[in-house]
């Protein structure tokens, strides 16, 4: 299924301009899900019979400083297909516009449950607040660590000046010579 078929799938089960057909340069279909429409349409992805996406393995966001809306929320979904349904796997890339310097968008963890820990990940590194997630805390940042490290206005604090090296250059004989010395002293010959 493309986009558009995705798209036809949802008609007359979510609300009338809720999902929008987004570019997809790889060729997965991809569509954006307007913010107050995502758990609906999120619930009718999985649950559509000519959809099926009850695998959502993997969420991450980008931050587009300068533009606004400034974030974008992605998830991935898959359709593994249903043996004696004559369904096929299917593919599909979701995306969210969330605006603002404080920006929050409502969790999925109650639609997809491997959401819990993604959207805590997102949180960490970018500042995005999951609305009514359960367990909304860092995951791998530490617990006082300030700000968010995966914003474009995240301060970098390393104070190094930097380095230049010269390549490292062998000759072969030195470099037989190496690979000898190390068979003798692992006891090879």
């Amino acid at each position: 299924m493309d986009s558009q078929q995705i798209l036809d799938a949802l008609r007359g089960s979510v609300p009338d301009g809720a999902v929008e057909v987004a570019p997809a340069a790889d060729g997965m279909p991809a569509l954006y899900i307007a913010l107050e429409h995502a758990v609906v349409v999120c619930t009718a992805l999985r649950d559509l019979p000519s959809l099926r996406f009850a695998f959502a393995p993997d969420i991450t966001a980008v931050d587009y400083l300068p533009r606004e809306p400034r974030f974008e929320v992605m998830l991935h979904l898959a359709s593994l297909g249903v043996s004696g349904y004559g369904d096929t796997p299917k593919r599909l890339r979701i995306k969210f516009k969330v605006p603002g310097t404080h920006p929050h968008m409502p969790t999925l963890s109650g639609v997809w449950k491997a959401m819990n820990w993604g959207e805590r990940e997102v949180y960490d590194l970018f500042g995005i607040h999951f609305d009514g997630h359960p367990d909304l805390r860092r995951i791998l940042m530490p617990d006082d660590w300030e700000g968010h490290p995966a914003r474009k206005d995240y301060p970098v604090q390393i104070r190094k000046a930097v380095q230049t090296y010269e390549p490292l250059e062998v000759s072969q004989e030195e470099f037989r010579a190496n690979i000898e010395r190390d068979r003798l002293k692992r006891g090879h010959h």
